[in-house]
């Protein structure tokens, strides 16, 4: 039954689907109290109270648009995707990357569609992109084949898909990730996340020192009334060095830059700050203690 409604959602047109998406959006908000706490708790810690009473209505129905897109992202043919991007800003990057021999790691936080970016690029390079099996098996086998056409591959967040990402990269091919997500316990370190300690995930920056490898930010701005995307690359503000630790704690950054150019556009009312089960709690800070 999920998959036929799915199915259904998809035929409709990404402007209608979008609508849609801002009603689901503002009932989700109505009807969880914890995830209205969240949302509003996340922004205004990141922008402040006066920036986030600018913004939190819109980040209601962005959210929602977000989540209906799904199903038009993963079940429409990928050239009507592609056609959605408008616009492009900051392409001459790929194609530095690309003079320059080695292997791209796009970093993209929950902003914007991230669905599209990777189907985008995958239309030009072959492109491997880091997921983990979503909490309802139903959208499985739609997340598999919706992900696995043409030049786009899946890697699964284990020990085995880590060495696909390495394998790719050192093949001179492109990687996709978003590192903005809570990873298991071992598997990432407390660092500052718009000024909270956040359990941050490592394997960006791992990927990152791979020989040869050049880092972008890429994410891909909704713009209005159905009209499609902008996707907007660059190279990271400052350059990433150091350990795994140091160049992790700079992805965050970048991100939290990334999400400033337009802040209605995240995913506020995901649990960014939680502990991971069977992890150590974030270190104390005055911030904390407050």
């Amino acid at each position: 039954m999920a998959s036929f409604i799915l199915s259904l959602l998809a035929r409709l047109p990404l402007g209608a689907l979008q609508k849609f998406g801002v009603f689901a959006g503002w009932l989700t908000y109505a009807l969880s109290p914890t995830y209205r706490r969240r949302l509003r708790a996340n922004l205004e810690n990141a922008l402040g109270p006066t920036e986030a009473a600018r913004v939190w209505r819109s980040a209601v129905g962005e959210t929602g648009k977000q989540a209906l897109e799904l199903p038009w992202m993963l079940k429409r043919p990928q050239a009507e995707l592609v056609a959605k991007m408008v616009k492009v800003s900051g392409w001459e990057h790929v194609e530095a990357a690309e003079a320059k021999g080695g292997g791209i790691l796009f970093i993209t936080p929950h902003l914007g569609c991230f669905e599209i970016t990777a189907q985008y690029f995958s239309t030009h390079r072959p492109i491997t992109v880091l997921y983990r099996a979503p909490k309802k098996a139903v959208l499985q086998p739609l997340i598999n084949a919706g992900r696995s056409r043409g030049d786009m591959h899946i890697a699964p967040a284990d020990v085995g898909g880590v060495r696909r990402l390495i394998k790719a990269l050192r093949a001179r091919e492109a990687v996709g990730m978003l590192p903005d997500q809570v990873p298991g316990s071992g598997e990432g370190a407390w660092l500052p996340f718009f000024g909270r300690p956040a359990y941050t995930m490592t394997l960006a920056a791992r990927l990152s020192e791979v020989a040869g490898v050049t880092t972008i930010f890429a994410w891909a701005e909704r713009l209005p009334h159905g009209q499609g995307f902008h996707l907007r690359l660059r190279p990271p503000l400052v350059p990433l060095e150091g350990d795994t630790e140091t160049r992790a704690a700079a992805i965050n950054r970048e991100m939290e830059a990334q999400i400033r150019e337009n802040p209605a556009q995240y995913l506020w009312g995901y649990n960014r700050y939680k502990r991971p089960k069977g992890g150590a709690p974030a270190p104390s800070t005055p911030e904390n203690q407050a």
